[in-house]
Order: structure tokens, then C-alpha cells, then sequence
């Protein structure tokens, strides 16, 4: 059974602070969201970082925290790849609210052939919505160590299975499907979008 991990330890700068996990989109937040749609995938469901109040109360998921602290996704990834009860973790950022089962499902199914699973489009790499295995472990440790945190220099060290445009469309429109919520205007964009 694979290991699927929300990624929750960001500082949200763009978004004054605030819990963007907590963000209602249809009458749910964005974490209510994703872990509906984990539960789907797996019964091993991560929340890494500095868990929202609603994750503290959910039995159905495991708390983990950073095992480095302030470094970002990097650190995240680290400790979900420490934590996971299986050699693949399929992780998503906490602001991603519409990300499916059958998407994750399908990375992990990709990744029997590949170090890390990673959704490419016109806008680049999506490493936060990907799947990676065991065997980046010490790639992501070592450039912890150097604090080289960028997550796309990790796949420049990693073998990994790009997953192209007309890929992921197969799921839905990738720019919903991978749509993230950085800003209080993105926020405005999704909630105007709703019913549509």
C-alpha cells in the first residue's frame, strides 16, 4: 500500500500567513478536499509539517513533522519518505484543492519505472503534486545538507518520469487538476469559478 502525504509546513508569505488549507472552496476546505480524495488512494495518509487545526483532529491521518526544519518542500518531502510505510509517497501541497485519486493513483502506478513521477506542462515542472520513491532519499538528504532546497534541482539527480500535458489532461484540464492557491487573488479566481 502506497503512502500519500500533504505537504503543510509553508509560510504562506503571498498569503498574509494565513492557513490556506483552510480555505473553503465549495463548501469544503482545501484539506477536507484532499484528504477525501487520499483516502481514495491509500489508508497511509501523511500531514507533514506544521499540521492546521483540522488535521490535529483527524484520526484517519498521521502527523509528521519536519525532521529539518525551514526547508520547505524539500524538508517535507524528507521527512514523508521517512515516515512512509511503502517505497512510493505520492505528495501535494496543502493549497492544491483539486487533485484527484484517479491523477495520484496514476503516478503511483508510473513510478515502478522511475525514482520520482512529475507532472510537466507549458509552466514547468509541478514537483509538489508528484510521486517519488525511496530512492531519492539520499539525494534529498544530501541536498538538505548543502541547503540546496529547490525542488526542481532534485530531478537533476533523480531518474524521473515526466508526465506531459496531454497526460494529465486525460484526468481533467491540467491547469485545474494542478491549480494552487499562492495568492488572495487565485483564492477570489477559484471561488468565482464555483458552479461553473
Amino acid at each position: 500500500m502506497p503512502t500519500a502525504a500533504i505537504l503543510a509546513g509553508g509560510r504562506a508569505a503571498r498569503f498574509g500567513g494565513r492557513d490556506k488549507s483552510a480555505l473553503v472552496i465549495d463548501g469544503r476546505s482545501i484539506l477536507e478536499r484532499q484528504i477525501a480524495e487520499l483516502l481514495r488512494v491509500t489508508d497511509d495518509v501523511l500531514v507533514v509539517g506544521e499540521p492546521p487545526m483540522m488535521a490535529r483532529s483527524d484520526a484517519r491521518v498521521r502527523l509528521i513533522p519536519d525532521r529539518v526544519s525551514g526547508c520547505g518542500p524539500l524538508g517535507g518531502l524528507d521527512a514523508a519518505l521517512a515516515a512512509a510505510r511503502d517505497a512510493v509517497v505520492a505528495i501535494v501541497a496543502c493549497d492544491m484543492p483539486f487533485v484527484t485519486a484517479a491523477f495520484l493513483n496514476h503516478l503511483l502506478d508510473l513510478a515502478r519505472d522511475a525514482d520520482a513521477v512529475v507532472p510537466r506542462t507549458e509552466r514547468g515542472y509541478h514537483p509538489l503534486c508528484a510521486a517519488y520513491t525511496r530512492a531519492c532519499h539520499s539525494a534529498v538528504a544530501r541536498r538538505l545538507a548543502e541547503r540546496r532546497l529547490k525542488m526542481t534541482g532534485l530531478l537533476e539527480e533523480v531518474r524521473v518520469r515526466e508526465l506531459t500535458s496531454v497526460e494529465i489532461d486525460a484526468f481533467g484540464d491540467r491547469h485545474r487538476l494542478l491549480a494552487n492557491v499562492n495568492t488572495p487573488a487565485d483564492y477570489e479566481e477559484f471561488e468565482g469559478l464555483r458552479g461553473h
